[in-house]
């Protein structure tokens, strides 16, 4: 049998071999990876430390500011610890963390870090190549590749005082397992568009996409230390409108209170089960979504105008909303 061999002058050149998928990979994996740090969380136990989980931890600014999952960090009661692919390894503080987004502000001692760029996950496709960096299972550095599954999901989360919703969870099929909760996940350009929250299931993760909404949040968590939201204290779904009503508004649905938080302001107000929430302060409300984001900060203690619907009666609310308890 003749056996035929090329000479080394005839093997391809590497870039020749790479396809398109795996230059852009590897071009995020060497850009990303040193941004990426393996946290390791502990709390103090009877008789010292006990280490209790992990999961990993984005590096955003030169000074060491960094981005990771509130849940990761929520039992860091004795300290967490910040290791990276070079082999170094630092201390971290937390600096703020907002479990109703599941997005927490960390510090690690030092300068000089590789800073990760923050994208913007509006302009993400679905079909679109994404890029996960972590430490799934304790293994630094790992990098999974596949393309955005699905835009526009949502995520329930909970504080010890409240549940709500985040919205416009990116759903991807690239590999997350469990220590890849903080992680990146980056487009093609090796920019950070979400945050690594959750396994949803086989070959289904979520991330908190990085948009607005969320750069307010990260903002106010670095200079703060918190985010700060109005509460009105009702309990609501989305709900069709009557036909003619739907006509007068020029939308679909509204919100339906399911439940009314005694001692709040809704209660103060009069508010009650069923009533329809359409506007506040004349911006349209369709959804529980609408409703959260107008819920900011600036009007806690601020009188605002609620337009509702009972029993087929247009009706204005005005109320002074308190500050939420997370």
């Amino acid at each position: 049998m003749d056996l035929t061999f090329i000479s080394s002058s005839e093997v391809p050149a590497e870039e020749d071999v790479l396809d398109a998928y795996s230059q852009a990979v590897i071009k995020v994996a060497e850009l990303l990876s040193p941004s990426v740090a393996n946290l390791r969380v502990s709390r103090r136990v009877r008789g010292g430390r006990r280490m209790v989980g992990g999961g990993s931890g984005v590096v955003v600014t030169p000074d060491g500011f960094m981005l990771t999952s509130a849940h990761v960090v929520a039992a860091g009661t004795a300290g967490v610890r910040a290791s990276f692919v070079d082999g170094s390894e630092v201390g971290v503080e937390v600096v703020g963390t907002d479990p109703l987004s599941d997005l927490a502000v960390l510090r690690a001692e030092g300068s000089d870090f590789s800073a990760a760029v923050l994208g913007d996950a509006e302009h993400l496709r679905v079909g679109q190549l994404v890029v996960a960096i972590g430490n799934p299972h304790g293994f630094a550095g790992s990098v999974t590749a596949g393309v955005v599954s699905a835009l526009g999901r949502s995520l329930p989360v909970r504080s010890r005082a409240a549940g709500r919703i985040v919205e416009n969870v990116i759903q991807t099929d690239a590999a997350l397992n469990p220590g890849n909760s903080g992680g990146a996940l980056a487009d093609g350009h090796g920019h950070v568009v979400g945050i690594n929250t959750a396994v949803a299931g086989v070959g289904l993760g979520l991330a908190v996409p990085i948009n607005e909404t969320t750069r307010k949040i990260i903002g106010a968590l670095m200079s703060e230390g918190r985010f700060r939201r109005a509460y009105l204290g009702i309990a609501g779904g989305p709900r069709p409108l009557p036909p003619r009503l739907a006509r007068e508004l020029g939308r679909e649905t509204g919100v339906e209170i399911v439940d009314v938080v005694e001692g709040s302001p809704a209660a103060a107000a009069g508010l009650r089960a069923e009533d329809l929430i359409v506007e506040l302060n004349g911006i349209a409300v369709a959804g529980v979504d609408d409703l959260q984001r107008l819920m900011a900060g600036e009007l806690i203690g601020e009188s605002v105008l609620l337009e509702t619907v009972r029993e087929g009666k247009r009706s204005r609310v005005e109320l002074v909303p308190v500050e939420l308890e997370v």
